[in-house]
């Protein structure tokens, strides 16, 4: 009745492991390509659109060495200033670092991006339900907890200037639990997208993991822990899948000691799905096929008020979290 796609931002192949990891591996996993951005990494706020529009950065426009790394708020009073005294490539690489790596409103292109441009998308033409997908702002003015939280990390998150990229922090226990709720909030807004059966895709991401790995490299039992309670996460939301539906899960890229690789992975209840799937560029087409394939029409066969009381459960549990 419903494909849901859950992006977990990092969710890397060669760490994620059957017998570890069940729910994350779901019926069938592999890992897969992804696309080495102009700072030489894998980029967030190129791989997303790119994933779901099935483009190349250069082709859907959203690429790191465009000026787009310069929309940060923080950046532009100085940014007519910093032409003048910074080098294109050092702009570029500190614009991506901004991006990808800080507290900073990043990843907030609007939805209407996409339709001014002409560039279709997978959540064209059906009943989607899109929840905190990097560059897909359906409504700029709102935010949930997991963007605050992102935006009040402060020293819990500090680029180390000799780390090579890699980053630390003044409190690595209280990051972790920052993060966690991230990953936590996010699948229960999922979760709750599912039960009320008003979409054809449901299409949930969370970049909690990913920040985790990235201060890791000196901490590695806290990457471990957080794959165990992600895949906590991911079994709680097994258990509102019918065996009419598909779950999906799909990473932009892996991380290990620190920094991105350039492996990504794909998980699905249904291995067919996943068959053709060779780079992060396939995505689009194995989620379409599905919907086309199979019959997730808004609406189910599910008992109205038994899915009422399950939607309503999920609220209570968020409203006693604080987060509604």
């Amino acid at each position: 009745m419903t494909v849901v796609v859950f992006g977990i931002d990092a969710l890397d192949p060669e760490i994620t492991e059957r017998e570890s990891h069940p729910h994350l591996t779901l019926s069938d996993s592999k890992k897969i390509e992804t696309i080495v951005s102009s700072t030489g990494a894998p980029s967030t706020h190129e791989l997303w659109p790119t994933i779901f529009t099935g483009l190349r950065p250069p082709e859907h426009g959203l690429v790191l060495d465009d000026g787009v790394a310069w929309e940060s708020r923080a950046l532009q009073v100085g940014s007519e200033l910093s032409n003048y005294l910074l080098p294109e490539s050092i702009q570029t690489k500190l614009g991506a670092w901004l991006l990808d790596k800080t507290s900073e409103d990043a990843f907030r292109v609007p939805a209407t991006y996409y339709q001014k441009n002409r560039i279709s998308t997978v959540f064209d033409g059906i009943e989607a339900a899109v929840i905190g997908v990097p560059n897909y702002v359906i409504d700029p003015e709102s935010e949930d907890r997991e963007h605050q939280l992102r935006r009040q990390m402060g020293e819990l998150f500090k680029r180390d200037p000799e780390g090579g990229g890699r980053h630390t922090s003044e409190n690595a226990e209280e990051f972790y639990e920052q993060c966690i709720e991230m990953v936590m909030i996010r699948t229960a807004r999922v979760r709750r997208a599912v039960r009320s059966r008003q979409s054809e895709l449901v299409f949930g991401y969370t970049s909690g993991l990913d920040l985790i790995g990235h201060v890791s490299h000196n901490r590695p039992e806290l990457q471990r822990r957080a794959y165990e309670e992600t895949d906590q996460f991911v079994s709680e939301l097994l258990s509102d899948i019918t065996k009419d539906d598909v779950l999906v899960l799909i990473s932009d890229h892996g991380l290990q000691d620190g920094l991105h690789t350039d492996e990504a992975m794909i998980a699905s209840t249904d291995p067919e799905l996943i068959t053709g799937v060779s780079d992060v560029t396939d995505v689009r087409e194995a989620i379409e096929t599905e919907l086309t394939d199979g019959d997730h029409s808004a609406g189910s066969r599910w008992n109205t008020q038994e899915t009422t009381e399950m939607d309503g459960q999920v609220a209570e549990q968020l409203e006693d979290l604080g987060y509604m």
